[in-house]
């Protein structure tokens, strides 16, 4: 049996919060620091969770649940080019990757906002740097998700309406 539109949001924001608490045990547990492009697609997790909890809570007609699978898409697909940006920053020759920068904190601390935000944004050296899990980076990973993630709110914005349950 197919999930309802309803369901398959709470499954995409269920996928979502594990992909954060896969995330943060990572960061606290195993000691992995992440990087500002690893920051910015995190950002991008939680945007695609919360708007699949507000579909699945809000349960819209029609126009409704295309808006939010159109806003799904998009947030995925952008997480999808950070993910992209870091795999291509990992596959760079050592010589080739970008000097690292300051600390997220430091950066937000000592430059203008919007200056800021941009090297948030590029990443640097930092991201350059490749942790596996079950031997493929953690950005190839992400990127993958990113995929599913756009790949359901896809199937969600062309599906036949189900009745609103």
């Amino acid at each position: 049996m197919i999930p309802s539109f309803r369901n398959t949001n709470f499954l995409i924001f269920i996928a979502c919060t594990l992909m954060i608490l896969a995330a943060a045990y990572m960061e606290h547990v195993m000691k992995m620091i992440p990087c500002s492009l690893c920051i910015t697609q995190r950002g991008f997790v939680v945007l695609t969770g919360l708007l699949a909890l507000a579909a699945a809570l809000h349960n819209p007609a029609l126009t409704g649940r295309r808006t939010y699978a159109v806003l799904g898409i998009v947030s995925a697909i952008l997480g999808a080019c950070f993910a992209g940006r870091q795999l291509w920053l990992q596959s760079l020759p050592a010589d080739q990757v970008p000097a690292c920068g300051p600390g997220l904190a430091y950066m937000f601390e000592v430059f203008p906002f919007m200056e800021a935000l941009e090297l948030l944004l590029q990443g640097d050296g930092n991201c350059a740097h490749v942790d596996k899990i079950l031997g493929l980076s953690l950005a190839a990973w992400t990127f993958m998700a990113f995929i599913g993630l756009a790949a359901v709110n896809l199937y969600q914005l062309l599906r036949k309406q189900d009745k609103l349950v």
